[in-house]
């Protein structure tokens, strides 16, 4: 996959069974279903594999959110290989040397790196030292994409500064997004689909809004419309 655009769902749950079941209803609407570290830790690669069945034609964004010295996140990077996923998610606090050891490892995945999680408020991030992330976030992204990163996550409030800072190829990658009227569960920083879209992100990262509807596959159909239509 060389370029990703439109929605990812979040299949969040450590349940094989649900996992796949969400994964089929929204296949038909989704370009990327995606996996995170607490599933990965419970299920482990055969696991990952076969909620990859249940969705053939969607990619796998493995979102483990790798952050460690560079020989050891090359490591990690070898060790889902097998995988085959077209996302894979590392810290850009990491440094540009581990990022180039992620995507020295998977030159075909694209390495998609982290910037400021959507759960931090500003309060949060000022306590960390972080009182400006508008500022910092597009730093760490341009920092990353020269390290070899093809994407970068981030809240959609940061999407427009990183946008202008980065070649137009960089995938943005915006968690946290809530259609209209929706809960923002433990999204300190959340957005619509529009506004997120407005703003220049490609891939809309979407959870508990669809997997928590009545009907998965109508609600990740709804969140397709919307992101199609803001386009």
């Amino acid at each position: 996959m060389t370029s990703i655009n439109g929605l990812a769902v979040a299949l969040d749950t450590v349940t094989v069974e649900e996992a796949s079941d969400w994964a089929a209803a929204v296949a038909p609407h989704a370009e990327l279903i995606k996996l995170g570290l607490e599933f990965f830790l419970r299920n482990g690669a055969v696991g990952v594999a076969t909620v990859r069945e249940a969705a053939p034609d969607c990619g796998l964004f493995l979102d483990l959110k790798l952050h460690d010295i560079p020989a050891t996140v090359a490591g990690g990077a070898r060790a889902v290989a097998a995988l085959e996923p077209e996302v894979l998610t590392v810290h850009a606090a990491g440094g540009a040397d581990m990022v180039t050891a992620a995507a020295t490892e998977l030159p075909n995945t694209i390495i998609a790196a982290v910037t400021v999680l959507t759960s931090l408020s500003a309060a949060d991030l000022a306590e960390l030292g972080v009182p400006d992330s508008e500022t910092l976030v597009p730093r760490w992204a341009t920092t990353a994409v020269s390290a070899g990163a093809r994407a970068i996550v981030s809240s959609a409030r940061e999407v427009a500064a990183i946008r202008a800072a980065v070649k137009p190829e960089v995938a943005l990658i915006t968690p946290g997004i809530r259609p209209l009227g929706a809960s923002s569960d433990d999204q300190a920083r959340v957005a619509t689909p529009k506004r997120a879209i407005e703003a220049g992100a490609n891939v809309l990262v979407v959870g508990r809004p669809i997997t928590q509807a009545v009907d998965p596959a109508q609600a990740a159909a709804a969140l397709a419309a919307e992101i199609r239509d803001a386009r």
